[in-house]
């Protein structure tokens, strides 16, 4: 009941200060990508040129169009590749909110449990872009707009809660253990292989399918073609849907308990 309690109260924080997180927000993202002359332009060319490189090499090279279900493979893998970067970009600078912004940290009226949210919704700015331009080559391949398509808006809410439970516990273990880093790295290259990204979950046998299920990441990157293309409603897989919900709700209140308890000793060790 206590950690419930503390969550409402940060989600009344952020009502009540939301002027003062979007300040931040908009403060780290031009510290990122404004900070040069080509830095916004790098951060969009990076992720369209990976997705080119994946497409020329599984379409053109390996021939998989016939892995997605007749679904244009460039669309198929775009729906894919634009929750990824959010996912990816959201829990790298996560992790390091806590490190990265140390001189807020000894700020008495300061809640330092929204540095993580700031840097989600900094990586969310490039993520809104990316997904007008995934709906945008969905509508060159002649799929038009449906109610669906406002389902969006569900997995990505999905998206930033997953994140921010995440990064609550990372951020918070990453101030005394240097190594938190590494292993998300390594974590995010398996990740990227094992997720459904880029290949169809019927190409594996079906013994194997569950395991795959089991990565919330699939369900938010399968929510996304649902909506554009697939046209199937996140209630309509109820039982995937609560496992999300399940773990989620189980992921936040694990990070918000280490956080809580990690908080008090930050500004000694930065």
């Amino acid at each position: 009941m206590t950690l419930l309690k503390h969550f409402f109260f940060f989600l009344s924080h952020i009502f009540d200060n939301h002027r003062l997180i979007a300040t931040l927000i908009m403060h780290d993202f031009k510290r990122h990508y404004l900070g040069s002359y080509f830095g916004l332009f790098w951060a969009f060319f990076q992720p369209i040129v990976f997705i080119a490189v994946i497409w020329f090499v599984f379409e053109i090279g390996l021939k998989a169009q016939g892995a997605t279900n007749d679904t244009p493979f460039a669309l198929w893998l775009i729906c894919g590749m634009v929750p990824w970067f959010f996912f990816v970009n959201g829990l790298s600078s996560g992790t390091n909110a806590i490190i990265s912004n140390a001189y807020l940290i000894k700020k008495v009226t300061f809640r330092v449990s929204i540095l993580p949210l700031v840097q989600i919704g900094s990586a969310l700015l490039i993520h809104l872009v990316l997904v007008v331009l995934m709906m945008g080559v969905a509508l060159l391949y002649g799929f038009t707009p449906t109610l669906y398509w406002l389902q969006l808006f569900y997995y990505l809410g999905c998206m930033i809660v997953l994140l921010l439970a995440i990064t609550w516990l990372t951020s918070s273990l990453r101030v005394f253990i240097k190594d938190i880093g590494n292993m998300i790295a390594v974590i995010v290259q398996i990740g990227f292989w094992a997720t459904p990204i880029f290949w169809s979950l019927e190409l594996i046998p079906q013994e194997y399918r569950k395991v795959i299920e089991l990565n919330p990441i699939y369900y938010i990157i399968e929510g996304y073609r649902d909506s554009l293309f697939q046209n199937v409603w996140f209630w309509e897989k109820d039982l995937l849907t609560l496992y999300f919900i399940v773990t989620s709700v189980l992921t936040l209140v694990l990070g918000a308990f280490v956080f809580k308890k990690l908080r008090p000793h930050f500004g000694d060790v930065l």
